[in-house]
Protein backbone atom coordinates (compact mmCIF):
# COMPACT_ATOMS: atom_id res chain seq x y z
CA UNK A 1 0.00 0.00 0.00
CA UNK A 2 2.91 2.37 0.77
CA UNK A 3 3.95 2.01 -2.99
CA UNK A 4 0.57 3.34 -4.02
CA UNK A 5 0.43 6.29 -1.73
CA UNK A 6 3.54 7.17 -3.22
CA UNK A 7 2.37 7.03 -6.47
CA UNK A 8 -0.47 8.48 -5.95
CA UNK A 9 1.06 11.66 -4.30
CA UNK A 10 3.45 12.15 -7.05
CA UNK A 11 0.73 12.04 -9.53
CA UNK A 12 -1.64 14.83 -7.20
CA UNK A 13 2.04 17.08 -6.75
CA UNK A 14 2.19 16.93 -10.43
CA UNK A 15 -1.21 18.01 -11.37
CA UNK A 16 -0.83 20.64 -8.90
CA UNK A 17 2.45 21.80 -9.97
CA UNK A 18 0.33 22.26 -13.64
CA UNK A 19 -2.24 24.05 -12.14
CA UNK A 20 0.18 26.81 -10.89
CA UNK A 21 1.96 27.08 -14.04
CA UNK A 22 -1.86 27.56 -15.30
CA UNK A 23 -2.93 30.06 -12.80
CA UNK A 24 0.40 32.17 -12.46
CA UNK A 25 0.22 32.09 -16.38
CA UNK A 26 -3.28 33.54 -16.58
CA UNK A 27 -2.96 35.93 -13.73
CA UNK A 28 0.13 37.68 -15.06
CA UNK A 29 -0.98 37.38 -19.14
CA UNK A 30 -4.38 35.90 -18.85
CA UNK A 31 -6.25 39.57 -20.26
CA UNK A 32 -3.56 39.79 -22.83
CA UNK A 33 -4.17 36.24 -23.83
CA UNK A 34 -7.79 36.38 -24.35
CA UNK A 35 -7.24 39.32 -26.39
CA UNK A 36 -4.91 37.93 -28.80
CA UNK A 37 -7.30 35.30 -29.02
CA UNK A 38 -10.22 36.53 -29.67
CA UNK A 39 -8.48 38.50 -32.55
CA UNK A 40 -6.42 35.60 -34.10
CA UNK A 41 -9.60 33.50 -35.48
CA UNK A 42 -10.68 35.88 -38.38
CA UNK A 43 -8.08 33.45 -40.10
CA UNK A 44 -8.16 29.68 -39.68
CA UNK A 45 -4.47 29.39 -40.11
CA UNK A 46 -3.70 32.49 -37.13
CA UNK A 47 -6.20 30.96 -34.93
CA UNK A 48 -4.41 27.43 -35.00
CA UNK A 49 -1.23 29.29 -33.84
CA UNK A 50 -3.11 31.18 -31.49
CA UNK A 51 -4.33 27.70 -29.65
CA UNK A 52 -0.57 26.23 -30.42
CA UNK A 53 1.27 29.11 -28.20
CA UNK A 54 -1.63 29.63 -25.67
CA UNK A 55 -1.87 25.96 -24.95
CA UNK A 56 2.50 25.92 -24.35
CA UNK A 57 1.84 28.67 -21.91
CA UNK A 58 -0.97 27.50 -20.46
CA UNK A 59 -0.18 23.70 -20.52
CA UNK A 60 -3.81 23.28 -20.95
CA UNK A 61 -5.84 22.17 -23.58
CA UNK A 62 -8.97 22.52 -21.76
CA UNK A 63 -8.25 25.57 -20.02
CA UNK A 64 -8.17 27.33 -24.32
CA UNK A 65 -10.82 24.79 -24.74
CA UNK A 66 -12.70 27.16 -21.86
CA UNK A 67 -11.69 29.94 -23.55
CA UNK A 68 -13.04 29.20 -26.96
CA UNK A 69 -16.25 28.31 -25.84
CA UNK A 70 -16.76 31.22 -23.69
CA UNK A 71 -15.89 33.91 -26.62
CA UNK A 72 -18.20 31.47 -28.89
CA UNK A 73 -21.08 31.80 -26.98
CA UNK A 74 -21.24 35.17 -26.52
CA UNK A 75 -20.61 35.78 -30.61
CA UNK A 76 -16.82 36.73 -30.09
CA UNK A 77 -15.44 34.78 -32.62
CA UNK A 78 -17.20 31.83 -34.80
CA UNK A 79 -17.19 28.26 -34.01
CA UNK A 80 -14.76 27.43 -37.04
CA UNK A 81 -12.28 29.86 -36.04
CA UNK A 82 -12.85 28.35 -32.44
CA UNK A 83 -12.30 24.70 -33.78
CA UNK A 84 -9.10 26.04 -35.60
CA UNK A 85 -7.94 27.40 -32.02
CA UNK A 86 -8.47 23.64 -30.18
CA UNK A 87 -6.43 22.00 -33.21
CA UNK A 88 -3.56 24.13 -32.26
CA UNK A 89 -4.23 23.75 -28.77
CA UNK A 90 -4.29 19.73 -29.35
CA UNK A 91 -1.12 19.92 -30.65
CA UNK A 92 0.35 22.53 -28.06
CA UNK A 93 -0.30 19.68 -25.42
CA UNK A 94 1.66 17.26 -27.14
CA UNK A 95 5.09 19.31 -27.59
CA UNK A 96 4.18 20.38 -23.81
CA UNK A 97 5.11 16.84 -22.98
CA UNK A 98 7.70 16.44 -24.83
CA UNK A 99 9.36 19.12 -23.30
CA UNK A 100 8.71 18.29 -19.50
CA UNK A 101 10.72 14.48 -21.09
CA UNK A 102 13.92 15.85 -21.15
CA UNK A 103 16.30 13.96 -17.98
CA UNK A 104 17.45 17.27 -17.08
CA UNK A 105 17.23 16.59 -12.96
CA UNK A 106 18.97 19.34 -11.22
CA UNK A 107 16.35 22.19 -13.49
CA UNK A 108 13.29 21.21 -11.03
CA UNK A 109 15.27 22.59 -7.55
CA UNK A 110 16.25 25.45 -9.41
CA UNK A 111 12.79 26.49 -10.84
CA UNK A 112 11.71 26.29 -7.36
CA UNK A 113 14.46 28.68 -6.28
CA UNK A 114 13.96 31.20 -8.91
CA UNK A 115 10.13 31.07 -8.61
CA UNK A 116 9.98 31.78 -5.10
CA UNK A 117 12.71 34.42 -4.98
CA UNK A 118 10.67 36.09 -7.65
CA UNK A 119 7.20 35.31 -5.68
CA UNK A 120 8.69 36.41 -2.17
CA UNK A 121 11.25 38.99 -3.08
CA UNK A 122 9.70 41.55 -5.72
CA UNK A 123 6.98 43.94 -5.53
CA UNK A 124 5.33 43.51 -9.17
CA UNK A 125 2.58 41.74 -9.26
CA UNK A 126 3.41 40.31 -12.99
CA UNK A 127 6.65 38.99 -11.56
CA UNK A 128 5.12 37.76 -8.97
CA UNK A 129 2.85 35.59 -10.97
CA UNK A 130 5.52 34.83 -12.77
CA UNK A 131 7.35 33.73 -10.21
CA UNK A 132 4.55 31.17 -9.12
CA UNK A 133 4.43 29.72 -12.83
CA UNK A 134 7.94 28.90 -12.05
CA UNK A 135 7.85 27.20 -9.14
CA UNK A 136 4.73 25.51 -10.70
CA UNK A 137 6.96 24.32 -13.02
CA UNK A 138 9.83 23.14 -11.03
CA UNK A 139 7.08 21.02 -8.80
CA UNK A 140 5.75 19.48 -11.80
CA UNK A 141 9.16 18.07 -12.79
CA UNK A 142 9.46 16.95 -9.29
CA UNK A 143 6.42 15.10 -9.18
CA UNK A 144 7.36 13.20 -12.53
CA UNK A 145 10.32 12.26 -11.19
CA UNK A 146 8.78 11.28 -7.67
CA UNK A 147 6.36 9.09 -10.07
CA UNK A 148 9.50 7.21 -12.02
CA UNK A 149 10.67 5.83 -8.56
CA UNK A 150 7.44 5.53 -7.05
CA UNK A 151 6.61 3.15 -10.07
CA UNK A 152 9.62 0.97 -9.63
CA UNK A 153 7.42 -1.29 -6.72
CA UNK A 154 4.54 -1.74 -8.90
CA UNK A 155 6.38 -4.05 -11.46
CA UNK A 156 6.73 -6.87 -9.38
CA UNK A 157 2.48 -6.18 -8.08
CA UNK A 158 1.11 -10.10 -9.46
CA UNK A 159 -2.05 -8.61 -10.71
CA UNK A 160 -0.01 -6.51 -13.11
CA UNK A 161 1.33 -8.69 -15.89
CA UNK A 162 -2.25 -10.12 -16.39
CA UNK A 163 -3.67 -6.85 -16.81
CA UNK A 164 -1.50 -5.66 -18.45
CA UNK A 165 -1.86 -9.00 -21.21
CA UNK A 166 -5.50 -8.38 -21.14
CA UNK A 167 -5.32 -4.78 -22.38
CA UNK A 168 -2.45 -5.11 -24.76
CA UNK A 169 -4.80 -7.93 -26.50
CA UNK A 170 -7.32 -5.30 -26.29
CA UNK A 171 -6.25 -2.10 -27.32
CA UNK A 172 -9.53 -0.41 -26.84
CA UNK A 173 -8.78 -1.27 -23.40
CA UNK A 174 -6.23 0.83 -23.08
CA UNK A 175 -8.19 3.67 -24.94
CA UNK A 176 -11.21 3.34 -22.47
CA UNK A 177 -8.42 3.75 -19.85
CA UNK A 178 -6.39 6.57 -20.77
CA UNK A 179 -9.72 8.07 -21.66
CA UNK A 180 -10.95 7.68 -17.78
CA UNK A 181 -7.71 8.56 -15.87
CA UNK A 182 -7.44 12.03 -17.80
CA UNK A 183 -11.34 12.79 -17.01
CA UNK A 184 -10.58 12.03 -13.36
CA UNK A 185 -7.07 13.69 -13.24
CA UNK A 186 -8.28 16.52 -15.43
CA UNK A 187 -5.05 16.96 -17.32
CA UNK A 188 -4.19 14.92 -20.39
CA UNK A 189 -0.59 15.93 -19.89
CA UNK A 190 -0.45 14.27 -16.76
CA UNK A 191 -1.81 11.25 -17.87
CA UNK A 192 0.62 10.89 -21.17
CA UNK A 193 3.95 11.78 -18.59
CA UNK A 194 2.71 9.13 -16.31
CA UNK A 195 2.07 6.48 -19.04
CA UNK A 196 5.91 7.28 -20.04
CA UNK A 197 7.41 7.24 -16.65
CA UNK A 198 5.80 3.45 -16.60
CA UNK A 199 6.98 2.81 -19.97
CA UNK A 200 10.36 4.10 -18.75
CA UNK A 201 10.03 1.19 -16.31
CA UNK A 202 9.38 -1.13 -18.68
CA UNK A 203 5.65 -1.41 -16.93
CA UNK A 204 4.04 -0.46 -20.62
CA UNK A 205 4.52 -2.19 -23.52
CA UNK A 206 4.83 -0.29 -26.85
CA UNK A 207 1.56 -1.13 -27.90
CA UNK A 208 -0.32 -0.43 -24.93
CA UNK A 209 1.89 2.83 -24.33
CA UNK A 210 0.35 3.87 -27.88
CA UNK A 211 -3.21 2.72 -26.95
CA UNK A 212 -3.35 5.09 -23.51
CA UNK A 213 -1.93 7.86 -25.15
CA UNK A 214 -4.85 7.45 -27.65
CA UNK A 215 -7.23 7.83 -24.60
CA UNK A 216 -5.81 10.51 -23.47
CA UNK A 217 -6.16 12.35 -25.80
CA UNK A 218 -9.62 11.67 -26.65
CA UNK A 219 -10.43 12.27 -22.55
CA UNK A 220 -8.89 15.34 -23.01
CA UNK A 221 -11.92 16.07 -25.43
CA UNK A 222 -14.28 15.08 -23.01
CA UNK A 223 -13.53 17.13 -20.00
CA UNK A 224 -14.81 20.25 -21.90
CA UNK A 225 -17.87 19.04 -22.65
CA UNK A 226 -18.69 18.02 -18.87
CA UNK A 227 -17.38 21.81 -17.54
CA UNK A 228 -20.10 23.12 -20.23
CA UNK A 229 -22.86 20.93 -19.68
CA UNK A 230 -25.15 23.72 -18.32
CA UNK A 231 -23.74 26.35 -20.87
CA UNK A 232 -25.88 27.52 -23.78
CA UNK A 233 -25.86 25.93 -27.20
CA UNK A 234 -23.50 28.44 -28.97
CA UNK A 235 -20.75 27.15 -25.78
CA UNK A 236 -21.22 23.69 -26.34
CA UNK A 237 -20.28 23.38 -29.72
CA UNK A 238 -16.44 24.05 -29.23
CA UNK A 239 -15.76 21.38 -27.68
CA UNK A 240 -18.46 18.74 -29.53
CA UNK A 241 -16.33 19.88 -32.13
CA UNK A 242 -13.09 18.74 -30.77
CA UNK A 243 -15.00 15.45 -29.57
CA UNK A 244 -15.49 14.70 -33.00
CA UNK A 245 -11.77 15.52 -34.18
CA UNK A 246 -10.50 13.34 -31.65
CA UNK A 247 -13.28 10.41 -31.87
CA UNK A 248 -12.54 10.10 -35.44
CA UNK A 249 -8.77 10.42 -35.50
CA UNK A 250 -8.58 7.22 -32.62
CA UNK A 251 -11.04 5.33 -34.51
CA UNK A 252 -9.03 5.50 -37.45
CA UNK A 253 -5.64 5.53 -35.27
CA UNK A 254 -6.21 2.57 -33.38
CA UNK A 255 -6.43 -0.22 -35.99
CA UNK A 256 -3.16 0.33 -37.10
CA UNK A 257 -1.07 1.25 -34.04
CA UNK A 258 1.18 -2.11 -34.72
CA UNK A 259 1.74 -1.15 -38.40
CA UNK A 260 2.84 2.36 -37.37
CA UNK A 261 4.91 1.41 -34.49
CA UNK A 262 7.81 0.93 -37.43
CA UNK A 263 7.62 4.36 -38.66
CA UNK A 264 7.39 6.17 -35.48
CA UNK A 265 10.89 3.50 -34.48
CA UNK A 266 12.67 5.07 -37.75
CA UNK A 267 12.97 8.73 -35.57
CA UNK A 268 13.99 7.46 -32.51
CA UNK A 269 14.34 3.82 -30.87
CA UNK A 270 13.87 4.89 -27.47
CA UNK A 271 10.66 3.29 -26.24
CA UNK A 272 9.89 6.33 -24.42
CA UNK A 273 10.70 9.34 -27.25
CA UNK A 274 8.53 6.76 -29.78
CA UNK A 275 5.35 7.10 -27.75
CA UNK A 276 5.73 11.05 -27.06
CA UNK A 277 6.33 11.28 -30.94
CA UNK A 278 3.13 9.39 -31.65
CA UNK A 279 1.46 11.71 -29.48
CA UNK A 280 3.00 14.66 -31.31
CA UNK A 281 2.50 12.87 -34.90
CA UNK A 282 -1.36 12.20 -33.81
CA UNK A 283 -2.36 15.53 -32.71
CA UNK A 284 -0.74 17.16 -36.24
CA UNK A 285 -2.26 14.45 -38.41
CA UNK A 286 -5.20 15.85 -37.25
CA UNK A 287 -4.81 19.04 -37.53
CA UNK A 288 -3.42 18.76 -41.08
CA UNK A 289 -6.92 16.42 -41.88
CA UNK A 290 -9.00 19.15 -40.40
CA UNK A 291 -7.67 22.26 -40.89
CA UNK A 292 -10.23 22.84 -43.73
CA UNK A 293 -12.84 20.97 -42.35
CA UNK A 294 -13.72 23.37 -39.20
CA UNK A 295 -16.45 25.30 -41.04
CA UNK A 296 -18.42 21.65 -41.75
CA UNK A 297 -18.20 20.37 -38.57
CA UNK A 298 -19.06 23.85 -37.51
CA UNK A 299 -22.16 23.44 -39.19
CA UNK A 300 -22.77 20.05 -38.06
CA UNK A 301 -22.49 20.63 -34.56
CA UNK A 302 -24.74 23.38 -34.99
CA UNK A 303 -27.08 21.07 -35.85
CA UNK A 304 -26.52 19.12 -33.48
CA UNK A 305 -26.88 22.00 -30.76
CA UNK A 306 -29.64 23.46 -32.77
CA UNK A 307 -30.07 27.37 -30.88
CA UNK A 308 -32.23 27.96 -28.10
CA UNK A 309 -35.71 29.59 -28.67
CA UNK A 310 -35.63 33.30 -27.48
CA UNK A 311 -36.98 33.97 -24.51
CA UNK A 312 -37.50 37.02 -22.26
CA UNK A 313 -34.46 37.58 -21.23
CA UNK A 314 -34.06 40.94 -19.77
CA UNK A 315 -30.54 40.63 -20.76
CA UNK A 316 -30.61 40.00 -23.72
CA UNK A 317 -30.66 42.83 -26.30
CA UNK A 318 -33.76 43.61 -27.95
CA UNK A 319 -32.91 45.90 -30.81
CA UNK A 320 -29.42 45.10 -31.95
CA UNK A 321 -30.29 43.87 -35.36
CA UNK A 322 -26.93 43.18 -37.42
CA UNK A 323 -28.69 43.76 -40.50
CA UNK A 324 -27.79 47.45 -40.40
CA UNK A 325 -24.85 47.51 -39.37
CA UNK A 326 -23.60 48.81 -42.69
CA UNK A 327 -26.18 52.05 -42.54
CA UNK A 328 -24.80 53.55 -39.45
CA UNK A 329 -27.62 56.30 -38.89
CA UNK A 330 -30.04 52.88 -38.12
CA UNK A 331 -27.46 50.78 -35.96
CA UNK A 332 -27.13 54.02 -34.10
CA UNK A 333 -31.13 54.28 -33.45
CA UNK A 334 -30.48 50.60 -32.46
CA UNK A 335 -27.90 51.36 -30.09
CA UNK A 336 -29.89 54.15 -28.23
CA UNK A 337 -33.08 51.89 -27.57
CA UNK A 338 -30.90 49.47 -26.43
CA UNK A 339 -28.91 52.21 -24.25
CA UNK A 340 -32.32 53.25 -22.77
CA UNK A 341 -33.60 49.78 -22.11
CA UNK A 342 -30.10 49.41 -20.22
CA UNK A 343 -31.41 53.21 -18.12
CA UNK A 344 -34.68 51.62 -17.23
CA UNK A 345 -33.10 48.77 -15.91
CA UNK A 346 -30.41 50.74 -13.97
CA UNK A 347 -33.66 53.13 -12.77
CA UNK A 348 -35.21 49.47 -11.38
CA UNK A 349 -32.03 49.46 -9.44
CA UNK A 350 -32.30 52.30 -7.68
CA UNK A 351 -35.99 52.05 -6.55
CA UNK A 352 -35.43 48.22 -5.38
CA UNK A 353 -31.96 49.81 -4.01
CA UNK A 354 -34.08 52.29 -1.50
CA UNK A 355 -36.75 49.56 -0.79
CA UNK A 356 -34.21 47.14 0.29
CA UNK A 357 -32.89 50.19 2.69
CA UNK A 358 -36.90 50.35 3.53
CA UNK A 359 -37.47 46.58 4.32
CA UNK A 360 -34.07 45.02 5.08
CA UNK A 361 -35.51 42.23 2.22
CA UNK A 362 -32.96 39.82 1.39
CA UNK A 363 -34.78 38.27 -2.01
CA UNK A 364 -34.34 41.83 -3.03
CA UNK A 365 -30.76 42.15 -2.68
CA UNK A 366 -30.40 38.83 -4.81
CA UNK A 367 -33.06 40.40 -7.08
CA UNK A 368 -30.97 43.93 -7.56
CA UNK A 369 -27.14 41.72 -8.13
CA UNK A 370 -29.73 39.85 -11.21
CA UNK A 371 -30.32 43.20 -12.71
CA UNK A 372 -26.65 44.49 -12.16
CA UNK A 373 -25.87 40.94 -14.49
CA UNK A 374 -28.36 42.15 -17.15
CA UNK A 375 -27.00 45.61 -17.17
CA UNK A 376 -23.57 43.96 -17.65
CA UNK A 377 -24.61 41.84 -20.60
CA UNK A 378 -26.02 44.88 -22.39
CA UNK A 379 -23.35 47.00 -22.09
CA UNK A 380 -20.80 44.68 -23.43
CA UNK A 381 -23.52 43.59 -26.50
CA UNK A 382 -24.53 46.86 -27.24
CA UNK A 383 -20.23 47.33 -27.36
CA UNK A 384 -19.18 44.88 -29.51
CA UNK A 385 -22.64 45.94 -31.64
CA UNK A 386 -21.02 49.52 -32.11
CA UNK A 387 -17.87 47.95 -33.19
CA UNK A 388 -19.03 46.06 -35.97
CA UNK A 389 -20.82 49.34 -37.42
CA UNK A 390 -19.06 50.25 -40.53
CA UNK A 391 -16.37 53.24 -39.71
CA UNK A 392 -16.24 54.14 -43.55
CA UNK A 393 -19.58 55.24 -43.84
CA UNK A 394 -20.19 57.01 -40.80
CA UNK A 395 -19.88 60.94 -40.81
CA UNK A 396 -18.18 62.86 -37.71
CA UNK A 397 -21.66 63.11 -36.48
CA UNK A 398 -21.81 59.66 -36.60
CA UNK A 399 -18.82 59.10 -35.27
CA UNK A 400 -19.58 61.51 -32.40
CA UNK A 401 -22.57 59.70 -31.11
CA UNK A 402 -20.68 56.45 -31.18
CA UNK A 403 -18.44 58.13 -28.74
CA UNK A 404 -21.05 59.71 -26.83
CA UNK A 405 -23.23 56.17 -27.01
CA UNK A 406 -20.05 53.83 -25.35
CA UNK A 407 -20.10 57.14 -22.62
CA UNK A 408 -23.38 57.00 -21.63
CA UNK A 409 -23.80 53.26 -21.75
CA UNK A 410 -20.40 53.07 -19.79
CA UNK A 411 -21.61 55.39 -16.88
CA UNK A 412 -24.85 53.47 -16.31
CA UNK A 413 -22.56 50.53 -15.91
CA UNK A 414 -20.51 52.36 -13.28
CA UNK A 415 -24.03 53.35 -11.50
CA UNK A 416 -24.68 49.41 -11.50
CA UNK A 417 -21.89 48.64 -10.30
CA UNK A 418 -22.03 50.88 -7.51
CA UNK A 419 -25.82 50.68 -6.54
CA UNK A 420 -24.74 46.36 -6.26
CA UNK A 421 -20.81 46.20 -4.94
CA UNK A 422 -21.47 49.07 -2.94
CA UNK A 423 -24.88 49.89 -1.73
CA UNK A 424 -26.37 46.37 -1.44
CA UNK A 425 -23.28 45.96 0.53
CA UNK A 426 -24.04 48.12 2.93
CA UNK A 427 -28.01 47.19 2.93
CA UNK A 428 -26.58 43.05 3.77
CA UNK A 429 -24.55 44.94 6.95
CA UNK A 430 -27.21 46.95 8.26
CA UNK A 431 -29.94 43.62 7.69
CA UNK A 432 -27.37 41.54 9.09
CA UNK A 433 -27.22 43.51 12.24
CA UNK A 434 -30.20 44.93 12.31
CA UNK A 435 -29.57 48.29 12.10
CA UNK A 436 -32.31 51.07 12.39
CA UNK A 437 -31.85 54.64 10.51
CA UNK A 438 -33.31 57.74 12.53
CA UNK A 439 -36.12 58.97 11.13
CA UNK A 440 -34.96 62.17 10.77
CA UNK A 441 -31.85 60.37 9.01
CA UNK A 442 -34.60 58.02 6.81
CA UNK A 443 -36.35 60.65 5.77
CA UNK A 444 -33.25 62.62 3.81
CA UNK A 445 -32.20 59.59 2.13
CA UNK A 446 -35.45 58.87 0.91
CA UNK A 447 -35.37 62.82 -0.39
CA UNK A 448 -32.12 62.15 -1.68
CA UNK A 449 -32.64 59.09 -3.15
CA UNK A 450 -35.92 60.59 -5.12
CA UNK A 451 -33.67 63.29 -6.41
CA UNK A 452 -31.21 60.85 -7.92
CA UNK A 453 -34.17 58.81 -9.88
CA UNK A 454 -35.36 62.26 -11.07
CA UNK A 455 -32.12 63.00 -12.53
CA UNK A 456 -31.15 60.07 -13.72
CA UNK A 457 -34.53 59.91 -16.28
CA UNK A 458 -33.46 63.46 -16.97
CA UNK A 459 -30.09 62.24 -17.81
CA UNK A 460 -31.94 60.03 -20.24
CA UNK A 461 -34.12 62.53 -21.93
CA UNK A 462 -30.41 64.46 -22.29
CA UNK A 463 -28.91 61.99 -23.83
CA UNK A 464 -31.77 61.03 -26.27
CA UNK A 465 -33.00 64.68 -27.50
CA UNK A 466 -29.48 66.62 -26.80
CA UNK A 467 -31.49 69.73 -25.76
CA UNK A 468 -29.59 72.08 -24.40
CA UNK A 469 -31.82 73.63 -21.84
CA UNK A 470 -32.08 70.40 -20.48
CA UNK A 471 -28.38 69.70 -20.53
CA UNK A 472 -28.28 73.05 -18.41
CA UNK A 473 -30.89 71.43 -16.04
CA UNK A 474 -29.06 68.78 -15.64
CA UNK A 475 -25.53 69.65 -15.05
CA UNK A 476 -27.13 72.34 -12.44
CA UNK A 477 -28.39 69.07 -10.70
CA UNK A 478 -24.21 68.42 -9.55
CA UNK A 479 -23.96 71.15 -7.55
CA UNK A 480 -27.64 70.58 -5.92
CA UNK A 481 -27.16 67.57 -5.42
CA UNK A 482 -24.35 67.98 -3.41
CA UNK A 483 -25.79 70.61 -1.07
CA UNK A 484 -27.92 68.37 -0.36
CA UNK A 485 -25.73 65.75 0.51
CA UNK A 486 -24.11 67.65 2.51
CA UNK A 487 -26.63 69.21 4.09
CA UNK A 488 -27.65 65.40 5.44
CA UNK A 489 -24.12 65.16 6.12
CA UNK A 490 -24.17 67.81 8.61
CA UNK A 491 -27.26 66.89 9.86
CA UNK A 492 -26.28 63.75 10.85
CA UNK A 493 -22.89 64.62 12.66
CA UNK A 494 -25.27 67.25 14.36
CA UNK A 495 -27.61 63.98 15.56
CA UNK A 496 -24.35 62.66 16.61
CA UNK A 497 -23.10 64.95 19.23
CA UNK A 498 -26.74 65.06 20.72
CA UNK A 499 -26.25 61.63 21.25
CA UNK A 500 -29.05 59.91 19.16
CA UNK A 501 -28.86 55.81 19.51
CA UNK A 502 -29.78 55.39 16.23
CA UNK A 503 -27.44 57.54 14.78
CA UNK A 504 -24.60 56.42 16.67
CA UNK A 505 -25.12 52.89 15.43
CA UNK A 506 -25.56 53.51 11.72
CA UNK A 507 -22.86 56.54 11.37
CA UNK A 508 -20.88 54.98 9.15
CA UNK A 509 -23.38 52.90 7.10
CA UNK A 510 -25.63 56.50 6.69
CA UNK A 511 -22.07 58.56 5.39
CA UNK A 512 -21.34 55.94 3.02
CA UNK A 513 -24.68 55.70 1.35
CA UNK A 514 -24.57 59.81 1.17
CA UNK A 515 -21.43 59.05 -0.53
CA UNK A 516 -22.15 56.43 -3.08
CA UNK A 517 -25.62 58.23 -4.04
CA UNK A 518 -23.34 61.65 -4.46
CA UNK A 519 -21.05 58.92 -6.56
CA UNK A 520 -23.97 58.30 -8.83
CA UNK A 521 -25.02 61.74 -9.82
CA UNK A 522 -22.15 62.49 -10.73
CA UNK A 523 -22.11 59.93 -13.47
CA UNK A 524 -25.25 61.33 -14.34
CA UNK A 525 -24.03 64.93 -14.83
CA UNK A 526 -21.66 63.62 -17.73
CA UNK A 527 -24.37 63.01 -19.54
CA UNK A 528 -24.72 66.73 -20.02
CA UNK A 529 -21.64 67.72 -20.37
CA UNK A 530 -20.50 66.89 -24.38
CA UNK A 531 -23.21 69.38 -25.20
CA UNK A 532 -22.51 71.93 -23.01
CA UNK A 533 -18.80 72.05 -24.65
CA UNK A 534 -20.41 71.58 -27.98
CA UNK A 535 -21.99 74.94 -27.15
CA UNK A 536 -19.33 76.56 -25.59
CA UNK A 537 -20.94 76.74 -21.90
CA UNK A 538 -18.00 75.22 -20.27
CA UNK A 539 -15.02 76.83 -18.84
CA UNK A 540 -11.72 74.76 -18.84
CA UNK A 541 -11.38 74.85 -15.19
CA UNK A 542 -13.12 75.42 -11.78
CA UNK A 543 -10.63 77.16 -10.05
CA UNK A 544 -10.72 81.21 -10.26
Amino acid sequence: MIFLLNLFGAAALLLWGLRMVRTGVLRAYGAQLRQNLSHATNNRFSAFLSGLGITCLLQSSSATALLSASFASRKLVTTAGALAVMLGADLGTSLVAQAYSFKVGWISPLLIIVGWIMFNKFEDSKVRDLGRAIVGLGIALLGLHLITEAAEPVRDAPMLPMVLRLMSDAPVFGVVVGAVLTVLSTSSLAVVLLVISFMAKGMVSLDLGFALILGANLGSAVMPILATAGEPPEARRVPVGNLIFRAVGVAAMLPFIAMIQPYVALLEADPVRQALNFHVAFNLALAILFIGLTGPVARLTARLLPDQPVSDDPGRPRYLSHGPVDQPTIALANAAREALRMGDIVGQMLRQSLEVFRTDDRRMIKQVSDLDTQVDRLNEAIKIYLTNVSRELMDPADQKRVVDLITFITNLEHIGDIVDKNLMELATKKVKYQLKFSPEGTQELDSIHERLTHNLELAMNVFMSGDLKLARQLFEEKQLFREMERSAAENHLARLRSGRIESLQTSSLHLDILRDLKRINSHLGIVAQPILEAAGELSPTRLK
